[in-house]
């Protein structure tokens, strides 16, 4: 006979479960592990700092920033599922200090009693007033709590400073086409939570329609598949059929991510200010067209474009002011949706008017009385106000009325719509006198774009890191611990690369440590592997590093870089790929340099990048340059620069018999995008040694590695290089020199 209380239990147990399989699809299908998550590759690809954590169970406190149905929640869960910590749930919206004080008390208490760790889940914490977000801050800094908090507002605006210095901050992206066809195909295969165990077929079209119109929100996409497989009958044959027609009718409209008082609409109004600064009508109606589009107030678009006429436009065009208030007023007696064409009126007015900026001489003149008083906007065109540090909003930024003319060449419009054209100004009046400046900007900008030289708009960083100032010092000291030159062109290297801290870097020249420590300190949420010679090498390398913390150490690869590919694959990493590969006189060691680079770029993840710098052995320091040559007669000097000439002008020696050219064609043969390529002189100091004299004029036995000597003799006696000895041992020996040599600085992506 069943108790009661067992009665209870089964009653709970089998509510449980029908709640379990009436909860919406986007809520059945929420991933359980890292393996079924999608997209966010730039924060959760195998070797990423955020995926090492959650495997090893070794998180530090973190808040999630993204839109809607990009994962934030789910990867709360993941983290739920995976830790051997204590896992609570508060959501800011129903919370309040007592529930922080009471999750804070229990944490302790586990703490004290158990050692065991609590993370604690915020959900929507920017909801919570400072009051509560000062409640949880002593119980974050002691370690008590783990905090994982997820917001779709920008940290830096809505979270107390002192939480966001003390967390990581992973930024979520909304997801690819690709990424919500491979959740919808997930969907339709899951015969326990999805529709695997039903006969669901859907159209390739109507699929299409349905993650266009969701527009990377996972969410949205699942809610509209459920509504058309729910909605939708059965044929005879039991096979639900969804096609176009059920797909339009299950998801009508986009939607777009804006907001009326967080980033997406600072965001906006920034793209759109800055378009129409920079002349640019086509950028300046799409960001107005996406926010009418979005619900923006129209009048905050007039405000806005108002004081746009002052600042930027003034007495270049004072006609401007008149003809944006008369829409205005225009606006205000038609409304909508008529008034639109007053809104682009005079947006496409201020896009194309000649600009000044003269009217900051007010702001010169009251600066000069507060002295004697007082004596998925694309990132450059984001509001870089108050997160320009944390997340490079801004960065790359032209300013237009730094250049001649006020205009510069510069990209307006999301890298997806470049060479769009919405506006195509008319022959008559104003705009045929504009018509022409117009299209010229355009090819300008056009060839800008197209231009492989031309420097690329800093990415938006996606990651931050509270500062460990120990990791930093030690860092400091070990990335400032090399000799200058080398130091110069590690830092011309990183500059070139462009190396964002959420990325997977591969150094290909680990034995020096020179690059390696560099892009331990350049990606701090990424992760770094490098390539060591041999064994001895690869125990110091770690040895060096043994006091950092474990998930900031270099992953250690022992071997050549021709048998790297094997390496990942005998230590079970055959699947792993990078985002930056980099390296010193990497091609300088190998023969077959096409098939090197063809399997760099294996490793590369799709738009990965190479930077390289290698060395120019056919440009480098000729030896009889260092010595005055006055000590031998005429025909033995001509006789010496000749044979040391012919070193470099070997056309069988893989060492000498390249350059600039041959290297652009080798990346273009192995799939890499034409390379950017940058000559660089370096020159060094050296004391010359009686042990490297020895070395230039021992005569050895291998055919591929000839000393000095066995190359003189080509030329000279055995008598004559005797003499050319004892010159160099007599003017050189123990003597400092200038050490003359070119390297050039290679960069590429890989080709698509």
């Amino acid at each position: 006979m069943t108790s009661a209380s067992e009665s209870e239990d089964l009653f709970a147990h089998a509510n449980r479960n029908d709640m379990e399989k009436n909860q919406p699809l986007a809520a059945r299908m929420r991933p359980r592990t890292l393996d079924e998550f999608v997209g966010q590759d730039h924060i959760l690809a195998p070797g990423r700092l955020l995926r090492r954590a959650i495997e090893a169970d070794q998180l530090s406190s973190l808040i999630f920033y993204g839109p809607p149905g990009t994962g934030k929640t789910t990867l709360a869960s993941v983290i739920a599922h995976t830790t051997q910590s204590r896992f609570r749930i508060l959501n800011a919206v129903l919370a309040g200090v007592k529930d922080v004080r009471d999750v804070c008390d229990e944490a302790q208490r586990a703490r004290t009693q158990y050692r065991q760790r609590t993370i604690l889940f915020v959900d929507e914490v920017h909801r919570w007033n400072k009051a509560q977000q000062d409640a949880l801050l002593p119980f974050v800094e002691n370690g008590t709590i783990i905090l994982i908090g997820a917001t779709t507002e920008n940290p830096y605006f809505t979270v107390n400073r002192p939480l966001v210095s003390r967390s990581r901050i992973f930024q979520l992206k909304p997801l690819s086409d690709e990424d919500l066809h491979q959740v919808a195909r997930q969907a339709l295969a899951d015969a326990d939570r999805g529709y695997g165990g039903r006969n669901v077929n859907i159209d390739p079209q109507a699929l299409d329609h349905l993650v266009n119109v969701a527009n990377g929100d996972a969410r949205a996409l699942l809610n509209a598949l459920e509504l058309a497989v729910e909605t939708t009958e059965p044929e005879e044959n039991g096979c639900t059929n969804i096609d176009m027609n059920v797909a339009e009718d299950s998801i009508q409209k986009r939607a777009v991510l804006y907001d009326r008082e967080g980033d997406y609409h600072f965001d906006t109004i920034s793209a759109f200010i800055k378009s129409l600064r920079g002349s640019d009508p086509d950028a300046a109606v799409y960001w107005l067209a996406k926010m009418v589009y979005a619900g923006e107030d129209p009048r905050f678009i007039f405000r806005r474009m108002l004081i746009f006429c002052g600042e930027d436009v003034g007495l270049a065009d004072p006609h401007a002011l008149t003809v944006v208030q008369s829409a205005a007023d225009a606006f205000d007696r038609v409304g909508m949706p008529e008034g639109r064409y007053h809104l682009a009126m005079a947006t496409l007015y201020l896009a194309t008017a000649p600009k000044s900026n003269s009217t900051f001489a007010f702001f010169d003149a009251l600066s000069a009385v507060e002295k004697e008083a007082e004596a998925e906007v694309p990132t450059h065109l984001k509001d870089d106000h108050r997160d320009s540090e944390g997340f490079g909003h801004g960065a790359g930024y032209l300013y237009p009325h730094a250049y001649r003319n006020h205009w510069v060449a510069q990209q307006y419009l999301p890298s997806f719509l470049r060479g769009r054209i919405f506006y195509q100004p008319g022959e008559l009046g104003y705009e045929g006198e504009i018509a022409e400046q117009v299209r010229r900007r355009r090819e300008v900008q056009l060839a800008a774009a197209m231009d492989p030289g031309t420097q690329e708009v800093p990415p938006e960083v996606l990651t931050y890191s509270p500062r460990d100032r120990d990791v930093e010092e030690w860092l400091d000291r070990t990335v400032n611990n090399v000799p200058e030159q080398w130091g110069r062109l590690r830092d011309d290297l990183f500059e070139k690369a462009q190396c964002r801290r959420h990325e997977i870097v591969l150094d290909l020249s680990g034995d020096s440590g020179v690059f390696t420590w560099e892009a331990l300190r350049k990606a701090p949420e990424g992760g770094v592997w490098s390539l060591v010679s041999n064994t001895e090498v690869g125990e110091a390398v770690e040895g060096k590093c043994k006091d950092l913390p474990e998930l900031r150490r270099p992953h250690i690869v022992v071997g050549s870089v021709t048998d790297f590919g094997q390496c990942l694959e005998q230590d079970g990493y055959e699947q792993m790929q990078f985002d930056l590969v980099i390296g010193r006189s990497v091609l300088t060691r190998v023969r077959e340099r096409v098939e090197l680079l063809s399997n760099i770029r294996s490793w590369l993840k799709a738009e990965g990048r190479l930077c390289l710098a290698e060395a120019l052995p056919r440009h480098a320091q000729r030896l009889y340059n260092l010595i005055e040559t006055k000590a031998f007669d005429e025909e033995l000097r001509a006789k010496l620069c000749e044979a040391e000439e012919r070193i470099y002008a070997d056309t069988d020696d893989p060492m000498v018999n390249w350059d600039t050219d041959d290297l652009s064609q080798w990346f273009q043969e192995a799939g890499f995008k034409l390379p950017v390529i940058e000559l660089m002189e370096q020159c060094s100091a050296y004391t010359v040694t009686a042990g490297m004299i020895e070395r230039w004029f021992t005569r050895t036995s291998d055919p591929h590695r000839p000393s000095y000597a066995d190359r003189l003799s080509e030329r000279l006696s055995k008598d004559e290089i005797g003499r050319v000895r004892s010159v160099f041992e007599a003017q050189l020996k123990s003597q400092s020199i200038r050490w003359h040599s070119w390297y050039c600085m290679v960069y590429t992506e890989k080709e698509s």
